[in-house]
Formats: C-alpha cells, structure tokens, sequence
C-alpha cells in the first residue's frame, strides 16, 4: 500500500488525466472506423462526468485551501468510476446476449445528423448494433475493458479517499 502512496495523494489530477486517456482512446478507435453504438456513447458520457468532476475538484480544494474536502471528492469519483463499471458491464452483457439491449441499439435504432444526412441523400447507413463487439482483445471487448479499467480507477478513488480521512 505504501507504494501507492504517491499515486493516492494526486489521486483528483490523475483520475482526470485517466478520464481525458480513456476519451482519447475512444476516439483514436472511432477514428480508425469503429463507430459508436448508444452504449458506447453512454459510456463516454460518464468518463466526461468523471473528468469534470475531478477538474471542479482540483479547482474547489484549490481555492478553498483544503485537504478536507479531498476525501470527499475521491468518494464522488470512486462512486463515478462504479457507474462506469456499471454500465461497461452491462454493455458488455449485452455483446455476451446475456440480455437484451434497449431498443435504440438495434441496428437502425440511432440516426446521428451525418447519417441522416446521408439517409436524405438515398444512401445507405448502417448503423453498429451494440449486440456485437467492434474490437476483441485477450477474449474482452472494449466494454469489458472499459468495465476492469473502471472497478480499478473506482477502487483507487475509494483507496484516495480512505487515506485523506485516515490524516485527520
């Protein structure tokens, strides 16, 4: 434990650096052609929360001059990050066919403005069904990634936290 001290101690810094990573890499693969489906986006959302969070944080325990409200801020991510773990897990069940996904990840089921531009044009779009993982790595797609990177930033945000209040 006592190797992660210096990690925990910048714990609001680097969850956000983790968060703005995580962003990057779900873009640098939506840029390479592996389009989003609805829960793909869903999971996105809450790493922009996540970030913002962090970055109000750093901002809030800044100005205020201190270290009381570190604890709690960690708390908040940590209970993020499970979100996150939430949501990839259940988005990564959905690509098992554990259950069903909602209704707008059938293919078809979400139009964004570039598509239905295309679709007015009489062009073809399919859209990605969140049913099928994109991109497979070591048996796990990037839901299932994304779930065991979140369990893990949730669990160092709850390790942050519990060491900012054992201080006092």
């Amino acid at each position: 434990m006592k190797a992660l001290d210096p990690l925990l101690a910048r714990w609001p810094l680097l969850a956000l650096l983790a968060s703005a990573g995580l962003l990057a890499t779900a873009h640098v693969f939506q840029a390479l052609g592996y389009a989003p489906c609805v829960l793909c986006l869903r999971q996105r959302e809450v790493f922009w929360v996540a970030g913002g969070v962090a970055l109000g944080g750093l901002v809030l325990t800044g100005l205020l001059k201190g270290p009381r409200w570190r604890g709690a801020l960690n708390l908040i991510l940590g209970l993020i990050f499970l979100v996150s773990v939430g949501v990839a897990a259940y988005h990564a069940g959905v690509e098992w066919k554990f259950w069903p996904g909602p209704a707008a990840c059938a293919p078809g089921g979400a139009v964004s403005v570039e598509d239905m531009g295309a679709l007015l044009a009489g062009e073809a779009v399919e859209m990605p069904s969140c049913d099928e993982a994109a991109w497979v790595f070591l048996g796990l797609s990037m839901a299932g990634w994304n779930a065991l990177i979140s369990l893990a930033l949730a669990g160092l945000s709850f390790l942050a936290a519990r060491k900012e209040w054992s201080r006092r």
